[in-house]
């Protein structure tokens, strides 16, 4: 099949809409919207989050090393968005959103109260990309709401209902349906 060429840039469907949760230097708790995003490795388990120097995060970051991951649902996709377009250095995000700061008990960062799935890191790794600063965070906890935790014992996709973005267009997007099991659906390959 014919391809066009798109050139080089961060063009790459999808990327998380992490809303990612730091202290700064006097303890108030800030929130920056964070799609440069991803589990990183399995052990320890990992995720990478990446900022530029000139954001309030990256030196929340630096400063406290630690952070928290909030996965955002559908239904918070006003301030997710707010979150990475208005700064921490002029504004209290939290009180604007109307969102609930929660202080961690194993990690110095807060989440987000109302966020279905948190992921609490200390800082592991920090590596200078060139534009911007990949933090890679070891994951000290996970927490989910009760309520999402289904007969696997963890949280189910679509009862989360993470918000995903395509970072070119700049638009949110749901989870559509489950299409298949993996580790499963492609055996049929086999011979």
């Amino acid at each position: 099949m014919t391809k066009v060429s798109m050139g080089n840039q961060p063009l790459v469907f999808p990327t998380p809409a992490w809303v990612i949760t730091t202290y700064d230097d006097k303890g108030r708790p800030n929130m920056a919207t964070a799609a440069w995003g991803g589990v990183c490795c399995s052990k320890p388990p990992c995720v990478g989050v990446s900022f530029r120097a000139a954001t309030y995060t990256h030196g929340n970051i630096h400063s406290r090393k630690a952070f928290c991951v909030c996965v955002p649902s559908e239904r918070h996709v006003a301030e997710t968005d707010y979150a990475g377009i208005a700064t921490g250095r002029e504004t209290d995000k939290f009180e604007v959103t109307g969102l609930t700061p929660c202080k961690s008990d194993v990690v110095d960062a807060p989440y987000i109260g109302e966020f279905p799935l948190i992921v609490e890191c200390k800082l592991f790794k920090t590596t200078e990309l060139g534009m911007h600063t990949q933090f890679i965070g070891e994951i000290m906890d996970v927490k989910t709401e009760e309520s999402l935790v289904g007969e696997s014992g963890l949280p189910e996709l679509h009862d989360v209902a993470p918000l995903i973005f395509a970072p070119r267009t700049r638009r949110y997007y749901g989870v559509g349906k489950k299409l298949a099991d993996g580790f499963s659906v492609g055996k049929k390959l086999f011979k």
